[in-house]
């Protein structure tokens, strides 16, 4: 909007993608803190209780009773209005479709936080069924994934997946299933990994890093050899901006003690963003790489619970690999205190996506 009023007008500097990316980051930015504390206290006011404390989280956790949730209804709102000001307005199907997937997966979130507030059980299961929330996602990943393949330009098979060393991997209908598998995947990623105050913001951060130098890399001839050029993608400055400028303001708020938690409408609408961003930019692999902290967050989870059934199924007495999962309850159980934890976490982020800018460069 704002950028192709200003380059009718003569002032080319934002036609940069650059610019374009400081533009959104500034108004995302600046909408989180100036905006936050009066957001902070609607939203108390609104849900009187706060986010019901899931019986299923450690005894540490009981404390944090009454702190309101639906954080990520401001961090969305943020990154649509930051994008949208700075991201050019046609021939830019790119932006238009991972600003839709943060939309669609903060909506399904925002369903699931209201039945959880309204209800206020401490029940794990207090809000939608997993099998609903699974299809409802399955149908964005459908509508996600043709989109994505519609921003590809014509030297690249459509329905392909692109591997490091340059490989080309066409998958036809099997790329519906890879999609769910990246988008559907990074989107319950993060909503595990939202456990601790401040953790998601800063595991995603460098996430976020990875895929702007991806990014980068993909509208640059030549700049990197192991990343397509995709000039249809240099819509995703101002997008990836504006998601940059979200998170750090939302950290503000919820470092601890959290004034206020993102709850499933960020953490689901930020995942979902994530994975296809990184479809749209056809590094799905990198971004599971520099994404291998929540990777092994969710891991945890799920081994957790086959590992569980299958010896209940066995033995008539089920067993447990943590002490608790998911894997950062483990470390709260072993004493390990919560900044602790996010700290160490937050290190092995970075990494992780040092490792994922490596093989950016070199695979």
């Amino acid at each position: 909007m704002l950028t192709d009023y200003f380059v009718s007008h003569g002032l080319s500097l934002f036609a940069s993608g650059w610019s374009q990316f400081a533009g959104a980051f500034a108004v995302a930015f600046l909408v989180m803190l100036l905006f936050g504390r009066g957001f902070v206290r609607a939203m108390h006011a609104w849900q009187k209780k706060g986010q019901p404390i899931s019986e299923n989280v450690p005894e540490s956790h009981r404390k944090k009773a009454g702190t309101p949730t639906m954080g990520g209804i401001l961090v969305v709102f943020a990154i649509v209005l930051g994008a949208i000001l700075f991201m050019p307005m046609s021939n830019n199907l790119a932006g238009w479709v991972a600003l839709s997937s943060l939309v669609m997966f903060g909506a399904l979130g925002f369903v699931d936080d209201y039945k959880k507030v309204t209800s206020q059980s401490k029940k794990a299961s207090n809000g939608l069924s997993p099998l609903t929330r699974l299809c409802v996602e399955g149908i964005f990943v459908v509508i996600l994934a043709f989109l994505i393949n519609r921003t590809m330009p014509p030297y690249i098979p459509e329905l392909s997946l692109a591997l490091p060393f340059g490989i080309i991997l066409p998958l036809g209908i099997f790329y519906y299933v890879f999609a769910y598998f990246v988008i559907c995947g990074s989107a319950n990623a993060t909503n595990i990994t939202d456990g601790l105050d401040g953790m998601l913001s800063k595991l995603y951060l460098p996430v976020l890093l990875v895929l702007v130098v991806a990014l980068y890399g993909a509208t640059r001839i030549g700049f990197m050899d192991t990343v397509m050029f995709l000039p249809t993608a240099s819509g995703l400055y101002a997008v990836l901006g504006a998601a940059f400028g979200a998170v750090l303001g939302f950290l503000w708020f919820n470092a601890k003690p959290a004034s206020i938690f993102m709850g499933d409408v960020g953490s689901l609408a930020l995942g979902g963003f994530m994975g296809t961003v990184a479809m749209l930019l056809k590094s799905e692999v990198i971004m599971a790489v520099s994404a291998g902290m929540m990777v092994l967050i969710l891991l945890s989870s799920f081994v957790q619970t086959m590992y569980f059934k299958a010896t209940r199924k066995i033995s008539g007495t089920g067993r447990r690999v943590f002490l608790r999962a998911p894997l950062h309850h483990h470390f709260e159980e072993l004493g390990w205190p919560e900044t602790k934890i996010v700290e160490r976490f937050f290190i092995m982020s970075i990494v992780f996506s040092g490792l994922a800018l490596a093989m950016l460069k070199f695979a």
